[in-house]
């Protein structure tokens, strides 16, 4: 595909300010910058744009370990979004495949790919997802039941699916969840008489967050990653 093109549908400028980016020498191709607006991008080039790269045109999809004190918006006046720490990376419509609070960590998955992101987050494909939560109160062996059984949340008639509750410490376990009701985890905690004092987000579906990713960072999802949902 021509620079221009592909610079064009990847970031949705017109093609007449990419040929004026190019122009001015702010677009680079493996590290060089490139005036030729005619060059034929490879599927191996690294093409960065004002110094920030651009993904090549079509569905995109990452993962990000998400920081305390960001949200899970694409724009927000008063807090960091997850969108903006992908500053080295130019990509159209990007938005967040689900929530996590703002004081919540862990992976969050992003994509521009709306039905892919509506695979992730409806409710009738009942995406397991598992959490590292810690507690202001000792998890004591009879939450193992309760939350096998199923647990009713405050202003709520119907239980909540059962889920796997791992006892990891006195006061720390792992959670697995087949369905995901607003801020579940800490009212499941809280119906059990527990306060949760942190919560970190380690995998969604098949996809597990990266070790290697330190908080705000993030990488693109591998083909299988991808395909999973």
């Amino acid at each position: 595909m021509r620079l221009d093109k592909y610079l064009s549908q990847a970031t949705g400028l017109p093609r007449s300010l990419v040929k004026r980016q190019i122009k001015c020498k702010n677009v680079e191709v493996n590290g060089q910058p490139c005036q030729d607006h005619g060059y034929k991008v490879l599927s191996d080039d690294q093409v960065t744009l004002e110094g920030h790269e651009v993904a090549a045109p079509g569905p995109k999809y990452l993962m990000l370990n998400k920081p305390q004190g960001t949200v899970c918006v694409t724009e927000d006046s008063e807090h960091p979004t997850v969108i903006d720490l992908l500053e080295q990376v130019t990509i159209r419509d990007l938005h967040p495949a689900g929530r996590l609070d703002i004081d919540t960590t862990g992976l969050v998955l992003i994509t521009n790919d709306g039905q892919w992101s509506h695979r992730v987050t409806s409710p009738k494909h009942q995406c397991d997802k598992v959490y590292l939560v810690s507690t202001a109160e000792p998890i004591t062996p009879d939450y193992l039941t309760q939350f096998a059984a199923g647990i009713t949340l405050r202003n709520e008639d119907k239980p909540t699916l059962p889920a796997e509750l791992e006892i990891l410490s006195a006061t720390q376990a792992r959670v697995t969840l087949h369905e995901g009701r607003y801020h579940q985890v800490k009212r499941m905690f809280a119906a059990m008489g527990n306060k949760v004092t942190a919560l970190h987000r380690e995998q969604i579906g098949h996809i597990r967050l990266d070790e290697d990713l330190e908080p705000g960072e993030y990488r693109f999802l591998t083909e299988a990653e991808a395909k999973s949902f």
